[in-house]
């Protein structure tokens, strides 16, 4: 295998098995960029991300600038690394153009969907909350646009009527990092992208995932599925948000957002949604019957 002086540049827990992939291989991993540590958590301790503490780990030096767009002392640090090229994968900075074209190779990017169909920043909850049949990895090679770069190898997942965003992040994690691999030995001819079938996933706030009652129960199931564990999915009960983590659409009619029975079966705009699995605020996640054991939801009850 042909081994190239690199840097890697990634920083949630999708990218991780890619850096540990090139790592195993034997490419010269000259420098590792990521997000700048942050708090996190209940106590908000400044912690590093999983792509930075995956670094730490394997002994590889790790850069964390806060922005890259203007800062040419930045872009001269990045060119005086003489890298063959530079693999992205989920960075969170876009890359200007002195850094795109400073490796030899370029700037790969392993992204989370079958391009040209969402493009943006969360392409495998957009897939799921679209109702997609499949989705998958393109390594594509790295031009101004968002995600608008020539294809270089794609691979396919199937998305099934119960997967999860979850399901689809490890798979997809595992999948890109094998594809890189095979990218990086085999030099295999970019193909531009097509201009038909070009989408966008939107980003994702808090507020991506309430419930809106009055829509099908098929599209919230599908939002449940997608939104799960981030930016997680929720709805008022009273005062208090209960979110919810695990459902499944099933028959019923009534009001839109109606509790129908006594096992948390919602009326939704069509259909219902049976709430499988729920957390109360400050509580830990519980199946929805050991909830209903110890706190009464009763039929009639209108979740907003």
């Amino acid at each position: 295998m042909t081994r190239l002086r690199l840097a890697f540049m990634g920083s949630p827990a999708f990218a991780v098995p890619a850096l540990q992939a090139l790592h195993d291989a034997g490419h010269a991993i000259a420098a590792v960029y990521s997000q700048p540590p942050r708090p996190a958590g209940r106590g908000r301790s400044v912690t590093p991300c999983p792509v930075h503490a995956a670094a730490l780990a394997l002994g590889l030096p790790v850069r964390t600038p806060a922005r890259l767009r203007t800062d040419a002392a930045e872009h001269a640090g990045f060119a005086a690394l003489n890298l063959d090229v530079a693999v992205v994968a989920a960075y969170g900075l876009i890359l200007p153009a002195a850094m795109l074209d400073a490796p030899h190779r370029g700037c790969l990017n392993i992204h989370a969907s079958l391009l040209p169909r969402w493009r943006g920043a969360a392409p495998i909850q957009a897939a799921v909350l679209a109702g997609d049949a499949e989705t998958g990895i393109t390594i594509m090679q790295m031009d101004p646009g968002l995600d608008t770069g020539a294809m270089l190898l794609q691979d396919r997942v199937p998305i099934g009527p119960r997967t999860t965003a979850a399901d689809l992040h490890d798979k997809l994690a595992a999948m890109g990092a094998g594809l890189i691999l095979q990218t990086l030995q085999n030099s295999p001819a970019a193909v531009p992208q097509p201009s038909n079938g070009v989408t966008y996933a939107a980003k994702l706030t808090r507020d991506s995932g309430r419930l809106d009652w009055t829509q099908p129960a098929v599209q919230l199931d599908r939002q449940v599925r997608g939104l799960t564990p981030w930016p997680g999915t929720w709805a008022m009960l009273g005062p208090e948000v209960l979110k919810v983590l695990r459902a499944e659409p099933v028959i019923g009619i009534g009001p839109p957002g109606t509790v129908l029975d006594g096992g948390l079966l919602v009326a939704c705009g069509e259909g219902a949604l049976r709430l499988l699995r729920v957390q109360r605020a400050g509580r830990a996640p519980m199946d929805a019957e050991a909830l209903l054991r110890g706190f009464a939801i009763p039929p009639g009850t209108l979740l907003g």
